[in-house]
């Protein structure tokens, strides 16, 4: 996801402008960054009981569907049920809870202020970067389907998706299990499916070698999102398959 999809890192320390060579205001990228930080923060935990169990992260989030028996959640007290990572039934309440959120989307679960303020972040962004966000959005929209594998944690990189109108994506996280693990899992959910890994690291690139899938990877210098296009994937693909 992150500098590839959204750019988020290299806002903060100034790599995206400095690509630029003094025609973007790294200032500017810096605070945009910093603002994204702060609402992604905000989120995760008021909404997604990030700061509750941010210890016990999960490769995706039916992955203690098993230990969830269904009960009524509606006046379920959160706060107060002493959830740790023993009882797999009461962190598995909490990822029915996010999957609900996550699946409804922000206009269903955020008030129009909040919801205002995240637009107007995200066309400022959006701008500063040339782009670059709705770019990856519309190559996104052009496929039948599209899995994300982050190495970051979980909910957060949920709330990501939320905040940058990237919602219909389906999330793992190889934070514990990696990327190829995380592939593997992809194709057994997918088994008639042809993809096409799009990248920044080494780790992806060598788990997609691994899967025999096709790579594309996304650089600050010299390419940029808004620079692939369909055309450029099926040449991928044509290559692999």
């Amino acid at each position: 996801m992150d500098e590839t999809l959204i750019l988020l890192k290299s806002l903060l320390n100034g790599t995206y402008a400095e690509t630029f060579n003094g025609l973007k205001d790294v200032q500017k990228g810096v605070e945009i960054g910093k603002m994204w930080e702060k609402y992604i923060l905000q989120v995760a935990d008021d909404i997604f009981f990030y700061e509750q169990i941010e210890n016990y992260n999960k490769p995706f989030l039916d992955a203690l569907s098993q230990y969830d028996d269904g009960k009524d959640l509606s006046d379920y007290d959160f706060n107060h049920d002493g959830c740790d990572d023993l009882n797999k039934r009461k962190l598995a309440y909490r990822h029915r809870v996010i999957a609900h959120k996550y699946k409804q989307g922000l206009h269903n679960t955020f008030d129009q202020d909040m919801i205002k303020l995240w637009d107007d972040l995200y066309d400022m962004t959006d701008s500063y970067t040339d782009k670059w966000l709705s770019s990856a959005r519309a190559f996104l929209e052009q496929q039948n389907v599209n899995v994300l594998v982050t190495s970051g944690s979980l909910i957060p990189s949920l709330v990501k998706c939320l905040l940058f109108r990237l919602d219909n994506l389906i999330v793992y996280s190889s934070w514990e299990v990696g990327k190829l693990q995380c592939f593997s899992w992809i194709k057994e959910r997918f088994p008639n499916v042809r993809f096409c890994v799009i990248g920044d690291g080494w780790e992806e690139c060598e788990a997609a070698q691994t899967m025999r899938w096709p790579f594309v990877k996304i650089d600050l210098r010299p390419h940029r999102f808004p620079g692939l296009t369909l055309r450029t994937v099926g040449h991928y693909f044509s290559i692999v398959y």
